[in-house]
């Protein structure tokens, strides 16, 4: 049940970002990089909108998951933190 609502609220924060609008594959990297930090301890939201914006600075030819180019990319990482509410 818990899993459900954070899925639920990470979908709602993604369309409410405007990312209801960016392609199945934009919708596919986001929803990984949800995934892969739904434990790091922010809320859905943030994670949420933390991914798009990761994903929106990501060239569309990049094929790395938005967790493993964020590692190579700590500018990128950082004004996501701060557009995203993750400080």
């Amino acid at each position: 049940m818990k899993k459900t609502i954070i899925k639920c609220a990470a979908i709602a924060a993604i369309m409410l970002s405007g990312q209801v609008f960016a392609g199945a594959d934009d919708d596919a990297w986001i929803a990984k990089c949800v995934k892969d930090n739904v434990r790091e301890g922010a809320t859905a939201d943030v994670v949420a909108k933390y991914c798009a914006c990761m994903n929106d600075k990501m060239g569309s030819d990049e094929t790395k998951s938005v967790s493993s180019w964020e590692k190579t990319h700590p500018a990128e990482m950082k004004a996501c933190d701060k557009e995203a509410g993750w400080e």
